[in-house]
């Protein structure tokens, strides 16, 4: 009967929703924390939720509550008039960043259009080349793929949005080549999260923050995939010495809602005046709230220390099960955004098999495994995942 409702439901995907996405076999219904459950009834210890979306796990009850509270009051108020909840967020955010203001959008592709404009409209009109890094992402919208360092999502949609340079990451040299007296900013992520989970050094990203500096270039960091609490840090930028001009954020801020949202410092917050971008849905009041429960829960519960402990054990696993498995060339990361690199061309059989045990990850570039479990995580579902993920490799 189950596997009548799911084939069922896939067949309503294949008439009516457009392919755009390569799914596997699984109907996922229910969310608990780190447990996921599918339309069959097993359960599978989720350490890749929602993309990142479920940092601090699925359906957290503090974040249930904030939205129930608003639920009951009003869902969506228009961005020409004020709502309760938004300004609050906004000041939580820049609490724990720099001194700015925020605008709210819908997801990380917005965000970092949001942050190309405000580039573009900075520089303009002598100044417009924005420089990415190779192997980064940062959407898939014309000029955020664009953007992105990676040829294979440009395919087939041209002509791109001119404008955009791609330097190899943790490379200063070439960066410092690729600046002219066009160079209005670059974009970096910390951590390259689609790439493969590749860390920026600590020595690099302060050189570049001074160069920045030295030139007028907006330094803008996307923490799409890293923030609220992913490497142990508010947001990981807080890692090096630098303070940015403009920070990118989504995923895990909104707990499960659509949430995205563009930092800017005090001295760019009039860049974008009225008029100059907008959104319709932008910081509603539920999604404003359901904010808020993922600051609540990261400081009630500790969940930025959990994150540094659990990374540190986590590490610590894999790198014992590495010992037992010679394919594993490398575990890299910062707090619990991990990425295991398999000796092989392609590791996605790896991840597939995982599913088979239960456990959720995911494969980027091929032969990386990404890992990223909810800063809730305990030593004991570690120790599963690790377990399920040595039974995988073997079989493989």
């Amino acid at each position: 009967m189950k596997n009548d409702k799911l084939k069922m439901i896939k067949g309503l995907y294949q008439r009516y929703v457009l392919p755009t996405y390569i799914r596997q076999d699984l109907c996922l219904v229910k969310g608990n924390g780190i447990w996921v459950e599918d339309i069959e009834g097993k359960k599978y210890l989720d350490f890749f939720p929602g993309w990142a979306v479920s940092g601090i796990g699925h359906c957290h009850p503090r974040v249930i509550q904030k939205m129930r509270e608003q639920m009951e009051k009003i869902l969506h108020v228009s961005n020409n008039f004020y709502n309760e909840v938004q300004p609050v967020l906004a000041e939580k955010i820049i609490k724990y960043s720099f001194p700015g203001k925020v605008f709210f959008a819908n997801s990380g592709a917005e965000a970092n259009e949001g942050a190309i404009k405000l580039a573009r409209k900075y520089g303009n009109p002598d100044r417009y080349e924005i420089i990415t890094m190779e192997r980064s992402f940062h959407g898939r919208t014309l000029a955020t793929l664009t953007a992105t360092g990676q040829d294979k999502i440009k395919k087939g949609f041209s002509p791109l949005v001119e404008g955009f340079k791609h330097v190899p990451f943790n490379d200063i040299e070439a960066f410092r080549a690729a600046v002219t007296d066009k160079t209005v900013a670059v974009i970096i992520e910390p951590i390259q999260g689609e790439g493969g989970i590749n860390v920026a050094d600590d020595e690099y990203m302060k050189t570049l923050g001074d160069m920045c500096r030295e030139n007028d270039i907006l330094l803008i960091v996307d923490e799409v995939q890293t923030c609220m609490g992913r490497t142990g840090k508010m947001f990981a930028y807080k890692h090096y010495d630098i303070e940015p001009d403009a920070m990118t954020l989504a995923k895990a801020i909104g707990g499960g809602l659509p949430l995205g949202a563009l930092v800017v410092n005090d001295k760019h917050k009039d860049v974008l005046p009225p008029s100059s971008h907008a959104t319709t849905f932008g910081g509603s009041p539920i999604v404003s709230a359901a904010g808020l429960g993922v600051f609540e829960a990261i400081e009630e519960d500790d969940l930025l220390g959990n994150a540094v402990r659990m990374g540190e054990y986590l590490v610590a696993r894999l790198s014992e099960l590495r010992k037992e498995n010679p394919v594993i060339k490398e575990v890299k990361g910062k707090g619990v955004m991990i990425g295991v690199e398999i000796d092989r061309e392609d590791a996605s059989a790896v991840a597939d098999e995982c599913m088979k045990e239960g456990l959720l990850i995911n494969c980027t570039q091929k032969n990386i495994l990404r890992i990223m479990p909810p800063l809730t995580v305990t030593k004991e579902n570690i120790d599963t995942a690790v377990e399920k993920l040595g039974k995988a490799l073997e079989r493989v």
